[in-house]
């Protein structure tokens, strides 16, 4: 049964599952749909089209779903669609998709949007993500599971976050970042290597942990330019497909990859 305090502004054309708990002034809005055992905190704001799997959880003064920040949005029906146990802190945005961008914004499960983050619209963002304070994606950002987006980073639009990455703080990231490296902004953006404590601590072996710390070293530290160096990783560590998704994922870059 849910919990819905008399102060709470639910939309009759909101759908709530089972168990869904919502405080003082919280906003549920037209077309929100909310998986069994969500929570909705005081002054948090829902607004739908969207849709969120189970046990989801939304803190005091987040914005999530509202219309996206596009001047060629003409209100046009797009949504936002979330899986489970995402947790949205205060003050995070999620923006929906916008039409001529494939109407969606999507989130998957386990992500952590620390206060202040925000997701623009057309994202797709994995699994068990974490944003850190005031991490900020620019439309149409794909962030792959398990990355790490560090505290204040912007995410220009079209940009690709590989698995594992991490991007630290206050880092303008303006081209892909390839799974499993680390990436840091200072006064030029670089890639530092794989990031091998976080892969570490993901359970990869040292097999594993050795092939991708090998291929980083050929790929951004040798006197090879990308295309050689792609087919010597292809040709020296094929059968690695830790590897294989690594080059595959540069080869496939529309903006190029941080080295």
């Amino acid at each position: 049964m849910s919990e819905i305090d008399s102060r709470a502004a639910v939309s009759p054309r909101a759908r709530l599952g089972a168990g869904v708990r919502a405080g003082a002034f919280a906003v549920i809005g037209d077309d929100v749909e909310l998986g069994d055992e969500c929570v909705v905190m005081p002054h948090a704001v829902l607004q739908g089209p969207a849709r969120f799997g189970k046990k989801n959880i939304f803190h005091p003064s987040c914005s999530v779903g509202g219309d996206p920040q596009d001047l060629k949005f003409a209100g046009e029906r797009t949504e936002l669609v979330a899986g489970d146990e995402n947790v949205f802190r205060e003050f995070v945005t999620v923006n929906r998709g916008t039409g001529h961008g494939g109407g969606v914004t999507r989130i998957g499960s386990n992500n952590l949007f620390m206060a202040y983050a925000h997701v623009a619209h057309d994202c797709n963002v994995g699994d068990r993500t974490i944003f850190a304070n005031g991490a900020t994606l620019a439309g149409h950002v794909d962030v792959h599971d398990h990355a790490t987006v560090g505290a204040y980073c912007t995410i220009h639009q079209f940009v690709r976050i590989g698995r594992y990455a991490y991007i630290g703080a206050l880092t303008a990231l303006v081209k892909d970042a390839a799974p499993f490296s680390l990436i840091v902004g200072e006064r030029e953006v670089r890639c530092y290597g794989p990031n091998a404590v976080g892969i570490e601590r993901a359970g990869f072996g040292p097999e594993r942990i050795h092939a991708i710390e090998s291929a980083f070293r050929l790929f951004s530290r040798g006197k090879l330019n990308t295309t050689q160096a792609l087919a010597e990783l292809r040709a020296q560590m094929g059968d690695s497909a830790d590897v294989r998704e690594l080059v595959e994922f540069i080869e496939s870059s529309k903006r190029g990859v941080i080295k």
